[in-house]
């Protein structure tokens, strides 16, 4: 049976290569290229086993159009394309439903070898599925640290605040930055903005 293909990017020499590397490694697929995601949902196709789906298109971007995907073709598999290399951007992908993220920057056989992962149900774990109290769970003292953190006070005065040692502070923001699954004080606040950990 052919394999389902549908490629969503609003550069055309950038559908056609990618097209030609699935082609020469899939086997036996069936292709189907839209610029826009406007266009890619009057597409009449009943099903596909996989998109491709590029984050900045023009109209409606590619993190948006997930859910209309889904909605479209329910048991679709998503791999979100993008040049960019920003991790919050690639969690965000696969929160919304995405089941991988693949670099515009990866080599062909690289590019191939994760289409026929996500293909084959080898998924990555996906953060949607984890409960949210469990996947964001800081205690007490970890969110007022992380209040005053987003309201960019160093650790000496979030100590001085909550009449804590610097150290001990330092450790609280660490283990948050570790809880959030970020690497900076200005990570932890946009994700804790996102998710509501903070007012």
């Amino acid at each position: 049976m052919a394999t389902h293909l549908l490629l969503i990017d609003d550069h055309a020499l950038f559908r056609s290569g990618v097209g030609m590397v699935l082609a020469a490694g899939l086997g036996v697929v069936e292709i189907t290229e839209a610029a826009t995601l406007e266009q890619a949902l009057l597409i009449p196709e009943d099903a596909f086993d996989l998109v491709l789906l590029d984050l900045q298109l023009e109209g409606l971007n590619g993190l948006d159009g997930i859910a209309l995907i889904k909605r479209k073709w329910p048991h679709v598999k998503i791999l979100m394309v993008s040049a960019t290399q920003d991790k919050r951007i690639q969690n965000e992908a696969l929160i919304r439903g995405a089941h991988g993220f693949i670099s515009k920057s990866e080599t062909p056989s690289r590019m191939l070898e994760l289409v026929t992962q996500v293909l084959a149900g080898q998924l990555p774990a996906d953060p949607s599925s984890t409960p949210a109290d469990q996947q964001l769970r800081l205690s007490a003292r970890q969110s007022e640290v992380l209040e005053l953190l987003c309201l960019g006070l160093p650790n000496k005065l979030i100590g001085r605040r909550l009449n804590l040692s610097e150290n001990t502070v330092r450790g609280h923001v660490q283990a948050i930055l570790q809880t959030l699954k970020v690497s900076s004080r200005s990570e932890a606040a946009f994700v804790a903005r996102r998710e509501g950990l903070i007012n």
